[in-house]
């Protein structure tokens, strides 16, 4: 039985050594994120963890600029206004405002916006991300739609400048859902 003593007391043994190799590894697991938030503090690099302290050094919040809204629709059965119509922004800052568009008419219509800055010096300045004038929009009768604009101001904006004003008009698209003209020519 010396044998069968001796094998049990080793097996005990390596038990042990197991279990303790089994917690060490564990524990250096579980103290590797202390370890890596810490690296990552002392380099500067790739700290997900402390993201809401991050600053954006584009944004000039030294100046604050009055940005009014504006619509207008030329011959479209339409209504056609921003839901906000003035907002105070920092130049450098992501912005977003919608409008809304209906129409009217029994039928669908396409139009297209085009835009306009005042002071003109303004629109080179004025730099969108989003925005419903870059395409075309085509509304079935009755429809209505909001319609986000995401825009961020250069910093590099005159300072002189303190109030722009963005201003959209619709206008039809000829040829898309529209009627045709009836042609006074004899047909032959």
């Amino acid at each position: 039985m010396s044998i069968e003593n001796a094998q049990r007391s080793e097996n005990r043994k390596l038990l042990v050594r197991l279990s303790i190799g089994a917690v060490a590894m564990f524990g250096f697991g579980f103290l590797l994120v202390p370890f890596y938030e810490k690296i990552c503090e002392v380099t500067g690099i790739n700290n997900l963890l402390k993201a809401d302290e991050v600053v954006n050094t584009q944004v000039d919040t030294s100046r604050l600029i009055t940005i009014e809204f504006d619509a207008n629709i030329h011959d479209l059965p339409w209504r056609f206004h921003p839901l906000q119509s003035v907002v105070k922004v920092h130049p450098g800052e992501l912005i977003t405002i919608a409008y809304e568009v209906e129409n009217t008419r029994d039928k669908p219509i396409t139009g297209q916006a085009v835009p306009s800055y005042g002071p003109a010096v303004s629109g080179q300045f004025f730099r969108k991300m989003d925005c419903f004038c870059f395409t075309q929009q085509t509304l079935e009768a009755g429809e209505r739609r909001t319609m986000p604009v995401a825009f961020v101001l250069d910093p590099a904006l005159p300072d002189d400048v303190h109030t722009i004003t963005l201003s959209y008009t619709f206008f039809e698209i000829a040829g898309k859902n529209a009627s045709l003209p009836v042609s006074g020519g004899s047909g032959t």
